[in-house]
């Protein structure tokens, strides 16, 4: 491709991030924390993002638990969720919600890969592809990541990301073993006394 035609292409795709939808599309986003309260944190989160005007959470997987991928080791386990929302959001739009979202719960981007309080990744926005440096679609790693496939396959066992399915991706995700149900803590029970 001449870098004419390079030009042209990467201009077409950054408007398409760009340009709100004219019917609302589906959106994919994967959320996760591993600092402070994180059951909060994902529905806090998970209840801001469907607060917010042109996005309707539609669907929520069940949550994970998973170790670390990548990022420094002495980190503790995440807690994981996969969303599905209708948006009448721009992707760049959306992803502006997610970074206010993520910076409202004291996001902090110190250590790539490293602990967080909270993260929100848009994984798919409808059937849009992109390269963009801003906003990669689909996520350039999600079809690797069992902590993404593996909730995602609960919500959606017929889901396609890059023309395969979630649930067959899930299945090979080196990180799936170690992918586990989470399991909320017991409340204290009260014994009545004051």
């Amino acid at each position: 491709m001449s870098a004419a035609g390079s030009a042209a292409g990467n201009a077409s795709e950054r408007e398409a991030l760009e340009t709100a939808p004219a019917r609302p599309v589906i959106a994919v986003l994967a959320l996760g924390s591993n600092l402070g309260a994180s059951a909060e944190t994902l529905s806090e989160a998970i209840a801001e993002l469907g607060a917010a005007g042109g996005v309707e959470v539609v669907a929520e997987s069940p949550r994970v638990v998973t170790a670390p991928v990548g990022g420094p080791a002495d980190q503790p386990d995440y807690l994981n969720q996969v969303i599905e929302v209708h948006t009448t959001l721009a992707p760049l739009e959306l992803l502006a919600l997610a970074h206010r979202v993520e910076q409202a719960h004291h996001r902090e981007r110190i250590v790539r890969w490293g602990p967080r309080t909270l993260d929100i990744d848009i994984i798919t926005f409808g059937t849009l592809t992109s390269a963009d440096e801003e906003l990669t679609l689909p996520h350039p790693r999600a079809a690797e990541r069992g902590f993404v496939l593996v909730p995602w396959s609960w919500m959606d066992p017929g889901a396609f990301v890059g023309g395969k399915s979630v649930f067959e991706l899930a299945e090979l995700a080196e990180d799936a073993p170690g992918v586990r149900a989470y399991q909320p803590a017991a409340p204290a029970e009260d014994t009545g006394r004051s």
